[in-house]
């Protein structure tokens, strides 16, 4: 059955490798997990069996990108498949929801975050789902490379919604990072499905260059493969947006025609020059990571790290989008340590500080006698100066370690305009349900085009008129006022509201152990960019190394066609040497900070950390507040490591440690 309908609507005259095992284990009842490289089909095995089980497919993916090219994909071979996302407008997102209910959509794809949403929350309860599909499910582990927080959650998710089965799908995965995910799932270790990391027909060249020369260096290397009859199709990967900027200036100058693309840009002119390089109107992008998630160009020839990717897992998966069609292509990384600084500073600007984890505990701990603790993502951040990420972590660990536990997550603010003049809206009901339309109205106070829902007057309404006036069945009225075109419906401030189960926490004594806890991840972000140096410094075939670091011994001992194989070990350039830094100097550029940051009442204390971060050019929301980027020491030092930065911070005499 499964072959027929792989012929018959992909047009497949058999699967590749690794797919068939996948499908037969989802359409047969059991959960499973695909680790394959780019390229190599893993949405095959969820757009198949989604034909053959009985109900809905619930796709959770990270990226709008990668959503919207697997639904073309689907489009094309008829297969009723459609997304929620913040771009749709309220009829889109109702068509969508109408269309899952009557069974007309069988697959419908959502980022992580929605599942929060008490709106679509109270939606899926409605709807049966036979699968949940996690795609890029190395983001449930906090030892991969793009660990989400919000991943976590997704087993929990599962049983919530009772959906039987779950697949995940992704091309990165080291060993430990497959056995969290099969741990999350509960999926027997014989329906994990590897098919190997190791592509024959990628040509892997390491050629560290100087940062004054590699411009040009790549000019020159570009410039014929570019110049052939057809151009050769190209990605060059960088680190910061304006050196996309300033490098594709260059390339233009040097004959090149090459667009820049990051995520500073618009949307509509990212998805143009996204279009432009599928058809061929464009041979050449100069990109940071934000260019690449849902590309599904087979004839990529060459992929280039002008910088250093930010890990193994990384650069794997950019040279993944190179030869997708099987033919040989050619992964030039010209990137030196140069570039190092800046990862390591991605990496130290979102360690936590102590005093910022206490403030969360603080917070958690005053909330006790209450049984629950209500939050906002954005003002907590602001309060505990830490950023939104690293601060979704703490808030996992906390639920590990048996401190809070997520009870419902909820809007704090509804409004909403008429599309049918109130008094009309009343009239379509009648008995205790127009009672209850009538008291939602008059707790819902008009400021000229807009009605603010004001719950707790709708409370006392209730109480006083004896109706339900419960959250449920007000949110429920809501969405349908909306689904009928009644009412344009709109929810802001998403509040997350935890049980807490431990009323007697030592807060100094937690705060130290996450506190080394967050310090463990950063000792380990920064290894793993040493492992990366390590792989491009090999003196043995660098394709055969690659796949060792994901657990793949199948490749072969010297593929023959790396540069290592060819005999070109790499040589790094030498780094710059510079002056010790002056700690007077050093002083002198943070007296401004420190002067404005004893301006701020809720300020917390000055610290080597934030101070550091502050010299280094990284952001925090305290920085934001404090509009750092204006004073004159900010990013003064970001061309220095950040331990050399806060040793010299330490140094000075006015700043604590």
């Amino acid at each position: 059955m499964i072959q027929e309908t792989l012929q018959r609507v992909f047009g497949y005259a058999d699967f590749r490798p690794g797919q068939r095992q996948v499908v037969e284990a989802v359409t047969q009842g059991r959960s499973a997990a695909a680790i394959f490289p780019t390229g190599s089909g893993k949405s095959l095995c969820y757009q198949l069996p989604a034909l053959h089980l009985p109900n809905l497919t619930l796709v959770v993916s990270p990226l709008l990108a990668l959503m919207q090219d697997q639904l073309d994909f689907l489009a094309r071979h008829g297969i009723a498949a459609a997304s929620l996302d913040s771009r749709q407008t309220r009829e889109e997102a109702s068509a969508v929801m109408r269309g899952v209910k009557q069974g007309e959509i069988r697959i419908l794809m959502i980022s992580v975050e929605r599942l929060k949403n008490e709106r679509f929350r109270a939606f899926l309860r409605q709807v049966p789902v036979s699968l949940l599909v996690v795609d890029e499910a190395h983001c449930l582990s906090e030892w991969g490379h793009n660990f989400r927080p919000d991943y976590l959650k997704l087993p929990d998710y599962q049983r919530e919604f009772a959906i039987p089965q779950a697949l995940l799908l992704t091309a990165t995965a080291t060993p430990r990072v497959i056995e969290d995910m099969r741990e999350s799932f509960a999926i027997d270790a014989e329906d994990v499905t590897a098919t190997g990391f190791y592509r024959a027909n990628l040509e892997l060249e390491v050629w560290p260059t100087a940062a004054d020369r590699r411009a040009r260096t790549l000019a020159e290397w570009l410039g014929p493969r570019l110049a052939q009859t057809p151009p050769q199709p190209s990605i060059v990967y960088v680190t910061l947006q304006k050196t996309a900027e300033r490098l594709a200036a260059y390339l233009g100058k040097a004959g090149i025609d090459a667009r820049a693309y990051h995520a500073g840009l618009d949307s509509q002119t990212r998805d143009t020059l996204q279009q432009a390089f599928m058809s061929g109107e464009v041979n050449c992008i100069v990109a940071t990571i934000a260019f690449g998630m849902g590309i599904d160009k087979a004839d990529i020839r060459n992929v280039v790290h002008f910088d250093l990717p930010k890990s193994i897992e990384n650069y794997s998966q950019e040279i993944g989008r190179a030869g997708r069609d099987g033919q040989p292509s050619q992964c030039l990384m010209l990137g030196g340590r140069d570039a190092l600084g800046a990862l390591e500073n991605f990496v130290y600007g979102d360690t936590p500080e102590r005093d910022g984890i206490e403030r969360v505990l603080r917070d958690i701990s005053d909330a006790a006698p209450h049984g629950q603790w209500e939050v906002r993502l954005n003002a907590l951040s602001q309060h505990s100066n830490i950023r939104p990420l690293p601060l979704k972590t703490l808030l996992v660990r906390l639920e590990l370690e048996g401190i809070i536990a997520p009870r419902y997550a909820y809007f704090a603010e509804y409004r909403f305009k008429y599309l049918l003049d109130p008094t009309a809206l009343i009239e379509r009901f009648s008995g205790e349900r127009r009672d209850f339309v009538a008291a939602l109205i008059d707790a819902s106070p008009r400021a000229r085009t807009w009605c603010e829902l004001d719950q707790d007057a709708l409370a006392t309404l209730g109480a006083e008129r004896g109706l339900d006036t419960s959250r449920g069945r007000v949110i429920s009225a809501l969405e349908y006022f909306n689904d009928q075109g009644f009412i344009q419906l709109e929810s802001k401030q998403m509040t997350e509201v935890y049980a807490v189960l431990s009323s007697e926490v030592d807060v100094p004594l937690l705060a130290e152990r996450l506190t080394a806890y967050f310090q463990h991840k950063e000792r380990a972000e920064i290894e793993r960019l040493q492992a990366m140096l390590s792989l491009f410094e090999s003196t043995t075939c660098l394709s055969r190394r690659l796949a060792d670091y994901f657990g793949d011994a199948n490749a072969p001992e010297h593929c023959g066609h790396c540069s290592v194989c060819r005999g070109h070990v790499a040589q790094w350039p030498a780094d710059t040497t510079r002056a010790p830094l002056d700690p007077r100097q050093v002083a002198s550029l943070c007296a401004p900070l420190h002067e404005r940051l004893t301006a701020l009442s809720d300020a917390p204390p000055p610290s080597a950390a934030l101070f550091t971060r502050f010299l280094a050019g990284l952001t925090n929301p305290v920085l934001t507040r404090l509009k750092a980027r204006q004073l004159e020491g900010f990013a003064a030092l970001e061309d220095w490591p950040y331990p050399e930065i806060h040793a010299a911070v330490m140094a000075t005499s006015s700043i604590e440690s």
